[in-house]
């Protein structure tokens, strides 16, 4: 619902996404906050900054694939490490540069996901989930007992920092921007998509593929264009990934990953871009927050240990996840539109 006196008279204004001059203005300044956080913030909140916007890109991607399309994806961390190895492998061995390897890696990335859509064809909801759980166990397969000349076997692949214009961006303030422009284009696409034909027709196929089917849409072809969306998003942010930590290696994409970014769309709000990324800053932000009280409870108590920290961490983040499937399965977004309708119509709330 929007404010009092905002209303659409065409279909584009009513698919906008910014309505009002206040929502402008919050986005802009939003945009400039990001933007000046390397200036403003220490290394340790750039660092998780980072973090957070490659794990943006693939969460949103997971959102495109299972959200909004109804695609159940636990090998959502299997198609980030092939668009990580994809682009370290372009850079170090095939010479290409930066704004080339990326996308390359996201294309390749896409395939292999197309591989496992093509399965969601004839299958769907728990025996789909097995399905891309084996892509997870077939990507580790792969790297692990392919010679380890090709993808570096158990050793990883070192990659060189990525060079834009003459730049090497080589520093904490120089992958953060090149993360934050990325995960900015990659963000203005999803709502492209999740507002276009084919999000409507992704929504069409999650509530009732064969009502869809009926109805003239070709559902083989929008289940493939799902999984080759979301896994050339995870693509896009294996690549950045490496370019971040500038070394890939498979224990870096494994199951638990996959796991975690399920879980937050889940405490986001399913099928909604915004909370992909409420969702992520969510999640993160307590990860984070263990991370940093675990080693002072460690100094504190003597009983415990960084493992039992690391087991608390995940027992209460599980928990977590728990509790909104329970209490509130459509997420914080959703929560957050009733606020807002609520606000809106008072004193009316009713």
């Amino acid at each position: 619902m929007d404010p009092a006196g905002v209303f659409a008279t065409s279909f584009t204004q009513d698919q906008a996404l910014v309505r009002t001059r206040r929502q402008a203005v919050t986005l802009v300044l939003f945009v400039l906050a990001m933007f000046s956080l390397p200036f403003v913030a220490d290394a340790r909140a750039v660092a998780v900054m980072t973090s957070m916007l490659i794990t943006a890109v693939v969460v949103i991607g997971l959102q495109i694939n299972t959200g909004l399309a109804g695609q159940i994806n636990m090998g959502q961390a299997a198609f980030m490490g092939v668009g990580a190895y994809a682009t370290a492998l372009l850079a170090t061995k095939g010479g290409l540069p930066f704004w080339l390897a990326l996308p390359a890696g996201g294309v390749c990335a896409a395939l292999f996901g197309l591989v496992f859509g093509l399965a969601a064809v004839r299958i769907k909801g728990f025996y789909l989930a097995l399905t891309t759980i084996a892509a997870q166990i077939l990507f580790h397969f792969m790297v692990l007992n392919m010679p380890a000349a090709w993808l570096g076997g158990s050793n990883g692949i070192t990659v060189e920092a990525a060079r834009l214009f003459g730049l090497v961006l080589d520093t904490d303030t120089g992958v953060y921007y090149l993360c934050l422009v990325v995960a900015c284009i990659m963000i203005a696409g999803a709502y492209g998509v999740a507002r276009s034909r084919h999000g409507r027709i992704f929504a069409a196929v999650r509530d009732d593929d064969v009502a869809s089917g009926m109805m003239g849409i070709n559902v083989v072809r929008t289940k493939a264009l799902a999984f080759l969306l979301g896994a050339f998003y995870a693509g896009i942010g294996g690549g950045l990934w490496a370019y971040y930590v500038r070394f890939v290696s498979i224990d870096q994409f494994t199951l638990i990953h996959s796991i975690w970014f399920i879980a937050m769309i889940i405490v986001g709000g399913m099928g909604s871009v915004t909370g992909a990324l409420i969702g992520v800053f969510v999640i993160r932000l307590a990860q984070e927050s263990f991370t940093s009280v675990g080693p002072s409870l460690v100094e504190s108590f003597s009983f415990l240990s960084g493992d039992v920290v690391f087991a608390a961490m995940n027992i209460f983040l599980g928990g977590i996840i728990a509790g909104f499937l329970i209490f509130e399965p459509r997420g914080l977004m959703h929560r957050w539109n009733i606020l807002k309708r609520s606000y809106r119509m008072w004193p009316y709330p009713y």
